[in-house]
């Protein structure tokens, strides 16, 4: 079995930065069902909308989600490559794997 690419470490640091709150974990949860309109995620987290906005702005620069507008609402949906990146990672990273680092560091 090939050995899968290492995301960047940089793309990696800002999806664990996004995932660093809570609120932020609860939305990527609720879009993992599907595209939501911003008001169906305000209204479901109880969340007010400046607060949200700031939530959703952190998750999209870290490319995780995306928006698309539609007349006057706001959909944002998953993006399923930045998080299929991120469980590479993990999964490379487990305890017992190597993820390529040690050849620079202790093996050849």
């Amino acid at each position: 079995m090939a050995e899968a690419t290492l995301p960047a470490p940089s793309a990696v640091a800002r999806s664990f930065h996004a995932f660093a709150d809570a609120t932020r974990v609860e939305i990527v949860a609720l879009l993992s069902h599907g595209e939501r309109c911003v008001c169906e995620l305000q209204q479901v987290l109880g969340a007010t909308q400046s607060r949200l906005s700031f939530h959703l702005r952190v998750l999209k620069d870290a490319g995780l989600v995306r928006d698309r507008r539609d007349g006057r609402w706001i959909y944002y949906a998953l993006e399923r490559a930045a998080l299929e990146e991120i469980a590479t990672f993990a999964q490379a990273v487990k305890p017992g794997r190597h993820a390529g680092s040690c050849r620079l560091a202790c093996c050849d």
